[in-house]
């Protein structure tokens, strides 16, 4: 029987460089959309598809996220996962992981990017190839902007990076992992550069399926401005 996570964690702790001229005095997942944080619509989403309980991996600024929603949201349970110094986000992962209730698989999200995913289509994807890693992916043709990577047919991803083409798979930025391959001691470390080759070296078994729902980066002021079109 495939089983859907009902805990998320957020990565909600980075400076949010490319988005300081835009909104230049709060966290990148608080940015107003339509007059609510970001973070609001990022879980209400989630939470209608039965995520029952976040933890926010936060750093900069976080007393802004956190007084903002407290211990709960609607009804739904909140902790937080402060980083005293930037660890970057495969560090804010590896010390939220800490807040895990279990061993159980959880859903990974980034907390600059909406994606309108099925989490029981993810689920069931994650459970049928066994998955250590179930990544979320796009077709796009911005191969500028987004890096593609290399999937076979079976969704096998078998290099986080592919060859030039005019269209890529690119990564959305919503995962289903397994906690227990994540065994690297507390540091800083990036998760697209460190933390996933390290585990592809030690063949964690990396899938990749792709859905065609609502995407958006509010990371980039541009996205960030046409953002209330998509999702308020």
């Amino acid at each position: 029987m495939t089983v859907t996570p009902t805990t998320a964690i957020v990565l909600a702790g980075g400076l949010g460089t490319r988005l300081r001229a835009a909104v230049p005095d709060l966290p990148k997942p608080m940015a107003p959309i339509n007059g609510r944080p970001f973070l609001e619509y990022l879980m209400d989403y989630w939470m209608a598809q039965g995520i029952t309980r976040f933890i926010l991996s936060v750093g900069y600024k976080h007393d802004a996220i956190s007084g903002h929603f407290d211990n709960a949201y609607k009804g739904c349970a909140i902790e937080y996962s402060v980083e005293e110094t930037p660890m970057g986000t495969g560090g804010g992962l590896l010390l939220a992981i800490q807040k895990l209730p279990d061993a159980a698989a959880f859903l990974l999200l980034n907390g600059d990017t909406y994606f309108a995913v099925s989490l029981p289509a993810l689920a069931q994807f994650y459970a049928d190839n066994r998955a250590d890693w179930a990544f979320s992916l796009f077709e796009t043709s911005d191969t500028q902007r987004y890096m593609g990577m290399d999937v076979a047919a079976d969704g096998h991803i078998k290099a986080l990076k592919a060859a030039e083409s005019t269209t890529a798979k690119a990564n959305g930025g919503v995962y289903m992992v397994n906690p227990q391959v994540l065994k690297t001691p507390l540091g800083r470390y990036s998760l697209e550069t460190d933390i996933f080759p390290a585990l592809m070296a030690e063949d964690s078994r990396f899938y990749g399926i792709v859905f065609s729902g609502t995407f958006i980066d509010i990371g980039v002021p541009a996205d960030y401005q046409r953002a209330g079109d998509l999702i308020g």
